[in-house]
């Protein structure tokens, strides 16, 4: 337990059963009246983001979310097997809880996987990675780099667009916040 005054961004609230994340908070003291914390949260699971305002001082329940490090082993059906790298103890993930990280997700990649009570409840890839393009139309000769775009596909599967002078084979950076291509690698 803890109380308004000791948000912060990042902690994690159990508030009605669900678990939310501060993403920004106001202390509030209006000349007339008591003062209060404005805050906006989002939901760990769904994604959902909320404004809500808790007077000052009163407690709310913080839940503990333990992140870790960890090593994508394999697919196992619909799980995704991460290893955590300090214990080697295996975490099977679900495909929901995976989400948009599997466009971006090779064997052996680490990544931070939050859990909460030994479930876990999101996977967090680093800014960026280096991928391989699988498959692109080939270049033509006068194609430049200021120029458009075309679909590529990833040996992860995903599709992004690539500017017109990359080729199959190439070796990328992504931005796996929005799916971007950022650059040769």
């Amino acid at each position: 337990m803890a109380t308004t005054n000791d948000l912060k961004n990042g902690l994690v609230l159990n508030i009605d059963g669900q678990l939310w994340t501060v993403v920004e908070f106001q202390h509030v003291k209006p000349g007339k009246g008591g003062a209060f914390v404005r805050t906006k949260l989002k939901n760990v699971l769904s994604g959902k983001v909320v404004d809500r305002t808790f007077n000052a001082g009163v407690k709310v329940d913080t839940a503990t979310v333990d992140k870790r490090t960890m090593q994508y082993l394999y697919k196992d059906g619909t799980d995704w097997v991460f290893m955590d790298t300090q214990t080697y103890d295996q975490l099977p993930v679900s495909t929901t809880v995976v989400g948009e990280a599997a466009k971006y997700l090779l064997e052996n990649q680490e990544a931070i996987v939050a859990v909460h009570e030994g479930e876990p409840l999101y996977i967090e890839l680093p800014a960026n990675v280096e991928l391989v393009v699988e498959y692109t139309e080939p270049g033509l000769q006068g194609d430049r780099s200021t120029g458009g775009t075309k679909p590529a596909r990833l040996e992860t599967g995903a599709e992004i667009a690539v500017p017109l002078f990359l080729n199959s084979g190439e070796r990328i950076r992504v931005d796996t916040r929005d799916g971007s291509y950022l650059g040769r690698a």
